[in-house]
């Protein structure tokens, strides 16, 4: 049965409930820095898998990893080059997913579709910050809605589509952008853009040369 909380329900002891049921394996909903998504504890195999399950998503398509501190990320990922580095200076946090090698045996290989990559941001704003600070784990959250329909942006739209198939719905309301985030990653010290969203690729050029012939 799915627990239905308003931005104004969500006080210090409700973000520790959410918090800890997440850090369980429960799949709670949230709005991030770019649309809603379904998170789940990215260490919780099993949890991973009903976000597949529950979206209709294909096991081809790997999960975005959001964290809410930089400490975070050395236990995933085995070294940081300097582009990436000077990426993350620049936009993090915020709405930019960077592709990077990934840590074995840390993350369930569903996670990243089976590759050697993990995708992730850092967010360090609004409710899912608090949730994933609280629960103390990474979280994988791609976009709530069904694979396929409209991206989740309206609160209406993801009642009706996960309504009693995920743990909580958290409604802060809709929001108004339906864009994603940009997904990078540095090739021979170039940068490779997989999808353009709200970081644009002018922004990007001043970091480091992009793989034009990709676009």
């Amino acid at each position: 049965m799915t627990k239905y909380l308003k931005k104004e329900q969500l006080d210090v002891l409700t973000i520790l409930e959410v918090s800890n049921a997440l850090k369980d394996g429960k799949m709670v909903v949230f709005p991030t820095d770019t649309v809603y998504g379904i998170g789940t504890n990215a260490y919780d195999n099993h949890a991973c898998e009903k976000i597949y399950e529950v979206k209709g998503r294909p096991k081809h398509k790997p999960l975005i990893v959001l964290i809410s501190d930089i400490s975070m990320l050395k236990e995933l990922i085995d070294s940081i080059s300097p582009i990436e580095q000077k990426l993350m200076d620049t936009f993090w946090p915020g709405p930019l997913t960077i592709k990077l090698r990934k840590r074995p045996g840390i993350l369930p290989d569903i996670v990243s579709a089976q590759d050697e990559y993990l995708r992730i941001r850092l967010i360090s704003e609004g409710i899912v910050s608090k949730i994933i600070q609280t629960a103390g784990v990474p979280v994988v959250a791609p976009s709530a809605n069904l694979s396929g329909s409209l991206t989740g942006t309206k609160i209406e739209n993801i009642v009706k589509e996960l309504g009693g198939k995920v743990d909580y719905i958290l409604d802060c309301g809709d929001i108004e952008s339906d864009i994603a985030s940009t997904i990078v990653q540095v090739e021979d010290e170039k940068i490779t853009v997989i999808r353009e969203g709200k970081i644009k690729k002018e922004a990007l050029s001043k970091i480091a040369t992009l793989k034009e012939e990709l676009y």
